[in-house]
């Protein structure tokens, strides 16, 4: 693919970000893209066949992007207590932000079309995230910053936390507090007792 080519299908990508965020998944058609990208119905059956695709893409770019986000924020020094910290702080941005989210069209996604295995990037990004936490819970009680008999579950109840926290934000709503004393609550699991800030 050239690079005006890469430019136009990265254009169609942000546009159809745009789209999912403001109806979901469900009510969004190829025509609704081609009328945001203000482009030909050919021009955009070039890059992707349907809306499932898009929306694929979508949601691979938004993982890479977090990740970026992530590790990027990870200093030299971070102790896994750090570590873990940001990586739930930076959740709890995501939890609370009310707007440009694809929370909704990603439940809406996945109840609609049930991938197979191997396209399910929710599911991918749920294990990812899991063998990083357990890896970082091993790592925190090998230095002795955590205590944990069991890292994968551990982890494993962190993300189940997380995704629960995460459904309550779309459906009954959370605030910070909330968020907080989870965060608390995790720390504490792993025998480690936040400081006030």
């Amino acid at each position: 693919m050239g690079d005006k080519s890469i430019k136009k299908k990265q254009f169609i990508v942000d546009k159809a970000r745009e789209v999912f965020v403001e109806k979901g998944y469900k009510r969004v058609t190829m025509k609704d893209i081609v009328e945001a990208c203000d482009i030909s119905r050919g021009g955009l059956y070039l890059y992707f066949e349907n809306t499932n695709q898009i929306f694929l893409e979508v949601l691979r770019q938004e993982s890479e992007e977090t990740d970026d986000v992530f590790s990027g924020r990870i200093t030299e020094d971070a102790t896994c207590v750090d570590i873990l910290l940001l990586f739930l702080q930076e959740q709890k941005k995501e939890l609370l932000r009310k707007k440009n989210t694809l929370v909704q069209a990603s439940y809406e996604f996945y109840f609609e079309n049930k991938p197979a295995r191997k396209d399910d990037v929710l599911k991918k990004q749920f294990e990812s995230a899991v063998k990083i936490i357990e890896k970082l819970i091993e790592a925190g009680v090998e230095n002795e910053e955590f205590y944990c008999e069991n890292c994968s579950e551990a982890a494993r109840n962190i993300m189940f936390l997380l995704e629960g926290l995460r459904i309550s934000a779309q459906t009954v709503g959370i605030t910070a507090d909330t968020v907080d004393k989870q965060i608390d609550y995790i720390f504490s699991t792993l025998g480690v007792i936040l400081e006030e800030e």
